[in-house]
């Protein structure tokens, strides 16, 4: 069943700066890929103290990026991500925001391609099928938009050239 919580908007500088943080960012994404976790789960799976992602789980809460889920008490209780998905407007309101923007992208940035160099060290490892399907899924997707390099009447008037990077890997918890 598909998710129906809307995807939560970013404009707030504060927002966006408490969501820059790298253990933030993690948790936020463990929680949307496994559901509700307690912080000592959490913490288990990322490597960090209970006490260090009860207290960022709170913060996400102060910002509505997590709440508590049902069930559980105490140090037992649940959390779970607000959304599915985040939208940082490519356009902010005013300065301070749009820096806090920037700086999210580039924490996030960061963080993928930490992901991707640790996958590349061992992508080996993973099956050639697995990897080739992963490639022909991705080719397809941008398929139309690579032709116009070899077709420049199919671009549009107002384009620009792009440069595009196609990783994707298998997601690990920390």
């Amino acid at each position: 069943m598909p998710d129906e919580r809307p995807p939560i908007e970013l404009t707030d500088p504060r927002a966006l700066r408490a969501y820059a943080h790298p253990v933030r960012g993690k948790l936020v994404g463990l929680l949307r890929r496994r559901g509700p976790l307690t912080a000592t789960q959490a913490a288990e799976l990322l490597g960090e103290s209970s006490g260090t992602t009860s207290f960022h789980l709170r913060q996400l809460a102060k910002y509505g990026l997590a709440e508590e889920a049902p069930g559980g008490r105490g140090r037992e209780k649940p959390w779970q991500a607000t959304s599915m998905l985040t939208h940082v407007p490519p356009i902010q309101a005013t300065p301070e925001a749009a820096e806090a923007a920037k700086q999210l992208r580039i924490t996030f940035t960061r963080s993928y391609f930490d992901n991707v160099i640790r996958w590349l060290q061992r992508a080996d490892d993973d099956s050639k099928r697995w990897r080739e399907a992963l490639d022909d899924a991705i080719d397809k997707l941008i398929e139309p938009y690579s032709r116009r390099l070899d077709h420049p009447d199919e671009r549009p008037s107002n384009s620009r050239e792009v440069s595009y990077i196609g990783i994707a890997f298998p997601m690990e918890d920390a």
